[in-house]
Protein backbone atom coordinates (compact mmCIF):
# COMPACT_ATOMS: atom_id res chain seq x y z
CA UNK A 1 0.00 0.00 0.00
CA UNK A 2 1.42 3.45 -0.71
CA UNK A 3 1.59 6.55 0.97
CA UNK A 4 -1.05 8.10 -1.25
CA UNK A 5 -3.65 5.12 -1.10
CA UNK A 6 -3.48 5.74 2.58
CA UNK A 7 -3.86 9.03 2.49
CA UNK A 8 -6.69 8.98 -0.22
CA UNK A 9 -8.47 6.21 2.21
CA UNK A 10 -8.46 8.40 5.26
CA UNK A 11 -9.74 11.27 3.07
CA UNK A 12 -13.04 9.39 1.55
CA UNK A 13 -13.80 8.18 5.09
CA UNK A 14 -14.43 11.40 6.97
CA UNK A 15 -15.89 12.34 4.07
CA UNK A 16 -18.57 9.59 3.80
CA UNK A 17 -19.14 10.08 6.61
CA UNK A 18 -19.91 13.61 6.86
CA UNK A 19 -22.37 12.81 3.62
CA UNK A 20 -24.48 10.31 5.23
CA UNK A 21 -24.66 13.13 7.94
CA UNK A 22 -26.01 15.53 5.47
CA UNK A 23 -28.25 12.97 3.83
CA UNK A 24 -29.91 12.03 7.64
CA UNK A 25 -30.26 16.34 8.31
CA UNK A 26 -32.74 16.67 5.66
CA UNK A 27 -34.15 13.54 5.18
CA UNK A 28 -34.88 13.72 9.23
CA UNK A 29 -35.30 10.53 11.24
CA UNK A 30 -37.00 7.52 10.06
CA UNK A 31 -39.56 5.58 12.47
CA UNK A 32 -41.19 2.22 11.48
CA UNK A 33 -44.77 3.56 11.33
CA UNK A 34 -44.47 6.94 9.47
CA UNK A 35 -48.16 7.89 9.90
CA UNK A 36 -49.07 7.68 13.71
CA UNK A 37 -51.83 5.18 14.81
CA UNK A 38 -55.18 6.17 15.14
CA UNK A 39 -57.40 5.51 18.69
CA UNK A 40 -59.51 3.11 16.90
CA UNK A 41 -55.75 1.23 15.61
CA UNK A 42 -54.64 1.26 18.95
CA UNK A 43 -57.96 0.26 21.14
CA UNK A 44 -58.00 -3.05 18.17
CA UNK A 45 -54.45 -3.89 19.12
CA UNK A 46 -55.19 -3.77 22.38
CA UNK A 47 -58.24 -5.97 22.25
CA UNK A 48 -56.33 -8.58 20.46
CA UNK A 49 -53.61 -8.71 23.14
CA UNK A 50 -55.85 -8.45 26.38
CA UNK A 51 -57.42 -11.44 24.72
CA UNK A 52 -54.29 -13.87 24.43
CA UNK A 53 -53.63 -12.18 28.25
CA UNK A 54 -57.34 -13.50 29.03
CA UNK A 55 -56.21 -17.26 27.23
CA UNK A 56 -52.58 -17.42 29.00
CA UNK A 57 -54.76 -16.43 32.22
CA UNK A 58 -56.72 -19.52 31.82
CA UNK A 59 -53.76 -21.66 30.99
CA UNK A 60 -51.63 -20.49 33.69
CA UNK A 61 -54.33 -21.00 36.08
CA UNK A 62 -54.74 -24.54 35.10
CA UNK A 63 -58.09 -24.31 33.13
CA UNK A 64 -58.63 -27.76 31.36
CA UNK A 65 -61.31 -26.55 29.32
CA UNK A 66 -59.31 -23.93 27.66
CA UNK A 67 -56.32 -26.13 27.76
CA UNK A 68 -58.84 -29.28 25.73
CA UNK A 69 -59.60 -26.69 23.66
CA UNK A 70 -55.98 -25.51 22.94
CA UNK A 71 -55.42 -29.17 22.40
CA UNK A 72 -52.57 -29.00 25.03
CA UNK A 73 -51.68 -30.56 28.28
CA UNK A 74 -49.51 -28.38 30.53
CA UNK A 75 -49.56 -31.06 33.65
CA UNK A 76 -50.67 -34.04 34.90
CA UNK A 77 -49.81 -33.75 37.95
CA UNK A 78 -52.93 -31.38 39.12
CA UNK A 79 -50.38 -28.83 39.34
CA UNK A 80 -50.78 -25.21 37.41
CA UNK A 81 -48.05 -22.85 36.71
CA UNK A 82 -49.45 -20.28 39.10
CA UNK A 83 -49.44 -22.94 41.62
CA UNK A 84 -45.46 -21.52 41.44
CA UNK A 85 -45.71 -18.63 40.33
CA UNK A 86 -48.87 -16.83 41.76
CA UNK A 87 -49.73 -13.81 39.19
CA UNK A 88 -47.14 -14.69 37.37
CA UNK A 89 -44.41 -14.48 40.18
CA UNK A 90 -40.91 -15.10 39.72
CA UNK A 91 -41.14 -15.95 36.22
CA UNK A 92 -38.66 -12.67 35.50
CA UNK A 93 -39.60 -12.74 31.19
CA UNK A 94 -37.39 -9.75 31.21
CA UNK A 95 -34.25 -11.77 31.88
CA UNK A 96 -34.70 -13.81 28.90
CA UNK A 97 -32.94 -14.78 26.94
CA UNK A 98 -30.42 -16.13 29.30
CA UNK A 99 -27.95 -19.12 30.96
CA UNK A 100 -30.83 -21.03 32.74
CA UNK A 101 -29.57 -23.57 35.09
CA UNK A 102 -32.46 -26.15 35.33
CA UNK A 103 -31.69 -26.81 31.63
CA UNK A 104 -27.73 -25.94 31.15
CA UNK A 105 -28.00 -24.02 28.76
CA UNK A 106 -28.86 -20.62 27.02
CA UNK A 107 -32.59 -20.12 26.92
CA UNK A 108 -35.45 -17.81 26.08
CA UNK A 109 -38.83 -17.55 27.82
CA UNK A 110 -40.24 -20.24 25.85
CA UNK A 111 -37.53 -22.35 26.52
CA UNK A 112 -38.19 -22.28 29.84
CA UNK A 113 -42.18 -22.24 29.57
CA UNK A 114 -41.67 -25.72 28.01
CA UNK A 115 -39.18 -26.68 31.04
CA UNK A 116 -41.75 -26.59 33.44
CA UNK A 117 -44.08 -28.09 31.88
CA UNK A 118 -42.41 -30.91 31.26
CA UNK A 119 -40.47 -31.10 34.58
CA UNK A 120 -42.77 -30.01 37.50
CA UNK A 121 -45.98 -30.70 35.84
CA UNK A 122 -45.04 -33.58 33.91
CA UNK A 123 -46.80 -32.69 31.06
CA UNK A 124 -46.51 -32.23 27.13
CA UNK A 125 -44.04 -29.91 25.62
CA UNK A 126 -45.93 -27.55 23.53
CA UNK A 127 -44.57 -25.69 20.02
CA UNK A 128 -42.98 -22.84 20.71
CA UNK A 129 -45.00 -21.05 17.56
CA UNK A 130 -48.25 -22.48 18.44
CA UNK A 131 -51.11 -20.13 20.08
CA UNK A 132 -50.92 -21.85 23.76
CA UNK A 133 -47.17 -20.91 23.80
CA UNK A 134 -48.36 -16.98 22.52
CA UNK A 135 -51.05 -16.85 25.29
CA UNK A 136 -48.43 -18.20 27.95
CA UNK A 137 -45.78 -15.81 26.93
CA UNK A 138 -48.43 -12.77 26.96
CA UNK A 139 -49.48 -13.53 29.94
CA UNK A 140 -46.62 -13.60 31.96
CA UNK A 141 -45.39 -10.32 29.89
CA UNK A 142 -48.90 -8.69 30.69
CA UNK A 143 -48.15 -9.63 34.44
CA UNK A 144 -44.64 -8.50 34.47
CA UNK A 145 -45.69 -4.88 33.26
CA UNK A 146 -43.10 -2.35 34.94
CA UNK A 147 -40.62 -4.95 35.21
CA UNK A 148 -37.35 -3.46 34.27
CA UNK A 149 -35.98 -5.07 30.99
CA UNK A 150 -32.28 -6.48 31.35
CA UNK A 151 -31.90 -9.03 29.43
CA UNK A 152 -29.46 -11.94 30.64
CA UNK A 153 -29.32 -11.00 34.15
CA UNK A 154 -31.31 -13.26 36.97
Amino acid sequence: MTIRTTFLGTLCRPSFVVAIAVVAVFVGPTSAHKAPHAPEQLKQYEDVFMEEVRKGDLLFHGDAATAKQMNVVLSTTGMACAMCHPMASDTHPQSYPKFQVETSKFATLRDMINWCIEKPNQGEKIDPESDAMKALEAYITWSNTGSVLVPGKH
